[in-house]
């Protein structure tokens, strides 16, 4: 695996950032429900992977040496962790889309066909 630079995460968030943009223009909405659903996967989407790496940075800030030990470095890690447990809730999020794509099912079988259509 090549190393991670702050350079590939920001091209990372800039894809987000060009996805949003998309989403904006109101595409297809099974369109924009397969581009957005690798985000949500309940294992490895988005909510998860922030969840754990806030974890891992407040981890790892926490067992450095360098850190210092005060209460402002504890308050600080803590609030990297809430903020773990903030994300890591949101990872239900798949089950919206799910619901969304059977509401899009149902709406296109339940649309009046033509004759030779039926």
């Amino acid at each position: 695996m090549p190393a991670l630079t702050p350079d590939a995460i920001r091209t990372a968030t800039e894809t987000l950032s060009r996805l949003t943009d998309y989403l904006r223009e109101t595409p297809d909405p099974k369109q924009a429900l397969a581009l957005v659903e690798p985000l949500l996967d309940e294992y490895t989407g988005l909510p998860v992977q922030l969840a754990d790496a806030l974890r891992a940075l407040a981890r790892a800030v926490q067992e450095h040496p360098d850190t210092p030990r005060s209460l402002e470095a504890d308050l600080l890690i803590m609030e990297l962790r809430t903020a773990a447990w903030e994300q890591a809730n949101q990872h239900t999020l798949h089950y919206a889309l799910d619901d969304l794509r059977a509401l899009y099912a149902s709406a296109s079988s339940a649309e009046p066909q033509c004759g030779p259509c039926r």
